[in-house]
């Protein structure tokens, strides 16, 4: 009879009893066994120490928080303002992705031709009457029939401009990295219309401070 293979230990049946040449898998499994040895041949013992490498799972995985933050902060890459660039991302109850954004110009709107300035005597000359939010684009990027009670990261507290989206979307939560505006009339707008719509927020703590792609790294890896 083929032996039962569960997990990495091979469970014999009983109708082994009568040969000597069972393996130590299957000692193991039967500890009562009349020709058990303790000891493992050697290329058993390979095998042992090969399971024992390759069935036990990473532990320093990224959890569900920290991927969706470092999706957030790997969105702002593609950002083109020169000194700021901020990411979205808009995540379901089922820990799905749902909608990914960054800042920068409208659609259609050439970010060749349109000011990245922060700073002018005119304001027209400046960045911040055409820019879209992180927060607008990832809203907008949805890939699904909406964002309701759904939670979005973002690097940066949003500002008042960008919680009435979020407000109107259905969201429910806003995991924030940095609240350098605490103070500004934009942002405690922000806060104050969250509050009173219900919308949770929270700054995020992550458990690591870094996160490197190596992108190399995959050719050391072993299938």
């Amino acid at each position: 009879m083929k032996p039962h293979v569960v997990g990495t230990y091979c469970l014999a049946p009983y109708s082994h009893c009568g040969s000597s040449s069972l393996t130590w898998w299957e000692k193991q499994a039967n500890p009562a066994h009349p020709f058990l040895q303790a000891t493992p041949t050697s290329g058993e013992q390979n095998l042992l120490n090969m399971s024992e490498v390759s069935c036990k799972k990473r532990d320093d995985y990224l959890e569900w928080p920290e991927y969706f933050m470092a999706v957030a902060f790997l969105s702002a890459q593609r950002s083109k303002d020169p000194n700021s660039q901020v990411g979205a991302c808009i995540v379901n109850a089922e820990n799905k992705i749902v909608g990914i954004g960054y800042n920068g110009m409208p659609n259609g709107c050439s970010d060749d031709q349109l000011p990245w300035s922060r700073t002018a005597e005119n304001k027209l000359d400046t960045k911040y009457p055409y820019v879209c939010h992180a927060e607008l684009n990832a809203i907008m990027n949805k890939n699904s029939a909406d964002v309701k009670g759904c939670t979005i990261y973002v690097a940066l507290f949003p500002c008042n401009e960008c919680a009435k989206l979020i407000i109107q979307a259905g969201i429910k939560e806003v995991i924030f990295m940095s609240d350098k505006y605490h103070d500004s009339d934009e942002t405690r707008a922000a806060r104050l219309m969250f509050e009173m719509a219900g919308v949770k927020f929270r700054k995020f703590s992550p458990k690591c401070n870094k996160i490197v792609i190596d992108f190399d790294s995959i050719n050391s890896q072993k299938s």
